[in-house]
C-alpha cells in the first residue's frame, strides 16, 4: 500500500528538508513541497532533487510559490496571492510520497489556518525534526502537544545533529513517541553521505510498517 508522509519540524532551519530528501530517495518516492516561500538559490524541492537523486518527474510542481522567505501568510499577502487552503489536495501517486511543510507547525499559512490544521485534514502519519541542540526538549514536546490535541498522527521524531542520548531518551519518555532516528552532520553532505547516514542511522523498518 502506497503512504503519505508529512515531514514538519520544531522550527525553521532545523533540517527537515535533508530528511525529506534522505526518505526519498530510500523509499523510491517523490517529494511535494506545496507552498515554497522564498525563491533565491535552490528551493527546497531543488534540494530534495539533488540530495535524494530524484528525476524531475518525482519532484512535484508546489501549489504556490512565493518570492520573500516569510512566513506563507505574510509572503502572499505582499504578493497579492490569495492562498486557498481547501485546494491543498494530497496528490494521489503510485509511489510513497514525502511532503514537506513550511517552517513548524503553527506556522500561518493565511491569517486563518495554520499548517498544522492542514494536516489535521490529511490525516497523514508525521514525521516530526528536532535538533538535538539546547531548547529541543521544550520545543519538540510542545509540538508533539500540538500534533496529539488536533488529532493528527505521529508517526516519531528525527533528531538532527550531534548524539545527547539524554535529550532523545527524555523527549521519547515524555512525549511517549518512537525515536525514528538520528542524522548526524554531514560533512559533506551528499547523496552518498546521506544515503549512507539514513540506512545507518535511521529505523527504515517504521516506515515500512506504516505502509503495510
Amino acid at each position: 500500500m502506497t503512504r503519505t508522509f508529512i515531514i514538519t519540524g520544531t522550527d525553521t532551519g532545523v533540517g527537515k528538508t535533508v530528511v525529506a530528501a534522505g526518505l526519498a530517495g530510500l523509499l523510491d518516492g517523490a517529494y511535494w513541497k506545496p507552498v515554497q516561500s522564498g525563491l533565491d538559490g535552490e528551493t527546497d524541492s531543488q534540494v530534495v532533487a539533488r540530495l535524494g537523486a530524484l528525476p524531475p518527474e518525482r519532484i512535484l510542481p508546489e501549489a504556490w510559490r512565493l518570492s520573500k522567505p516569510l512566513s506563507p501568510h505574510r509572503a502572499a499577502e505582499l504578493e497579492g496571492v490569495t492562498i486557498d487552503p481547501d485546494r491543498l489536495v494530497l496528490p494521489e501517486i503510485e509511489r510513497p510520497l514525502i511532503v514537506e511543510g513550511a517552517g513548524g507547525l503553527m506556522v500561518p499559512l493565511t491569517p486563518k489556518t495554520l499548517f498544522v490544521d492542514v494536516f489535521a485534514r490529511w490525516q497523514a502519519p508525521v514525521v516530526l525534526c528536532a535538533r538535538t541542540a539546547l531548547g529541543t526538549i521544550n520545543h519538540t514536546l510542545l509540538s508533539i502537544e500540538t500534533l496529539r490535541c488536533r488529532n493528527v498522527p505521529l508517526l516519531g521524531v528525527a533528531f538532527i545533529g550531534e548524539a545527547m542520548p539524554d535529550t532523545e531518551c527524555t523527549i521519547a519518555g515524555m512525549g511517549q513517541v518512537r525515536v525514528l532516528g538520528r542524522l548526524p552532520l554531514l560533512e559533506p553532505l551528499t547523496p552518498m553521505t546521506l544515503r549512507f547516514a539514513m540506512t545507518t542511522y535511521f529505523n527504515m523498518a517504521a516506515f515500512e510498517e506504516a505502509r503495510a
